[in-house]
């Protein structure tokens, strides 16, 4: 799978894009979980901020 992402990326259009990986704590167990997105290069602090 990770082959099959890293060509999609290869493309023209994708290399304006950034992979956003963030740790979510739920409130119900406390337990960790990663929220992945994919952002153009320009919202990537935008959405971090979040």
């Amino acid at each position: 799978m990770a082959k099959k992402v890293v060509a999609t990326l290869q493309k023209k259009e994708g290399r304006t894009f950034a992979k956003v990986i963030k740790a979510v704590k739920s409130d119900k167990t406390g337990a960790y979980t990663f929220k992945e997105e994919m952002v153009p290069v320009d919202r990537v602090q935008e959405t971090l901020s979040k």
